[in-house]
């Protein structure tokens, strides 16, 4: 072998080695460049979509997220919570949710999409505190008779399991439905509304 030989062999490995080098450094360039095109956490938090797995939500039970700065409470209904709505609406101010405090698809007594998922924005309609939920029938502090919702305890507002406020409340309005939908029986998106609402 010559010495030209030898020269063109190692000019060869050095051009492929130096393209596989400048390849990885602009691929490695390129991925925080991309990601920056992504819509941060922040940004996410703002308004886009959120999508929740209820799956592991036990009937009786709440799960929260955020959505646009504010939680968001998915409860999964029991039937008993379900028949403490339908006695509730001579105690509520708004019984109908006529007040569009919901998507039209939740303008109904259950105040959803499916009536075994209530998904409310946390925050009292009153002065802005989070009521905290109060499920369990038993004598409360507040109500001796209480069939179960959400309490706000700054001002004393209460809310039944429809997030419907109750009368003579300092609270004026029922909790607010959020656009959303479901992408099967377990899967729901917060933020966008269902098709043909």
């Amino acid at each position: 072998m010559s010495e030209q030989d030898t020269d063109q062999g190692k000019r060869q490995f050095l051009v492929a080695a130096t393209s596989v080098a400048g390849g990885v450094a602009a691929g490695a360039a390129a991925v925080p460049f991309v990601a920056s095109m992504l819509p941060s956490e922040r940004a996410k938090a703002a308004g886009a979509p959120i999508e929740v797995d209820l799956s592991t939500l036990a009937p009786g039970e709440r799960v929260t997220v955020e959505w646009q700065g504010k939680p968001v409470w998915i409860v999964r209904r029991t039937k008993e919570m379900l028949d403490t709505i339908r006695a509730n609406d001579a105690q509520v101010a708004d019984p109908k949710s006529l007040k569009k405090m919901q998507p039209a698809y939740a303008t109904n007594e259950m105040r959803a999409i499916k009536d075994e998922y209530l998904v409310v924005v946390g925050i009292c309609t009153h002065l802005g505190c989070s009521p905290v939920g109060k499920f369990a029938k038993q004598a409360e502090a507040f109500d001796p008779n209480w069939q179960g919702g959400f309490y706000c305890p700054c001002h004393g507002s209460l809310f039944d399991l429809a997030g419907r406020v109750y009368k003579n409340k300092p609270a004026p309005d029922n909790l607010v439905v959020p656009p959303h939908k479901y992408l099967s029986d377990t899967r729901i998106v917060i933020g966008e509304d269902t098709k043909g609402a």
